[in-house]
């Protein structure tokens, strides 16, 4: 998924439905490939073969220090 894909205007959260970030993928082993991540509930969906894996249970709660690390990420 690319960040000028225009079906992340409209994905989103399963849980709050408010709008998802796209991480690109990471360094760390903790995130291998790309991921939708809400910071609002600080929950991760990976995207797999370029499908948003959006089932509530398809979701990982992030813990406060890489949440920070997560925000750092997506600031401009």
């Amino acid at each position: 998924m690319k960040p000028d894909d225009p079906l992340l205007r409209i994905l989103a959260c399963p849980l709050d439905k408010g709008p998802l970030h796209l991480l690109p993928p990471g360094e760390d082993a903790l995130l291998s490939g790309q991921a939708l991540y809400n910071p609002r509930l600080r929950r991760r969906y990976p995207i797999v073969d370029g499908i948003p894996q959006l089932l509530p249970s398809s979701g990982e709660q992030v813990p406060e220090d890489e949440h920070e690390r997560l925000l750092d990420r997506m600031s401009p």
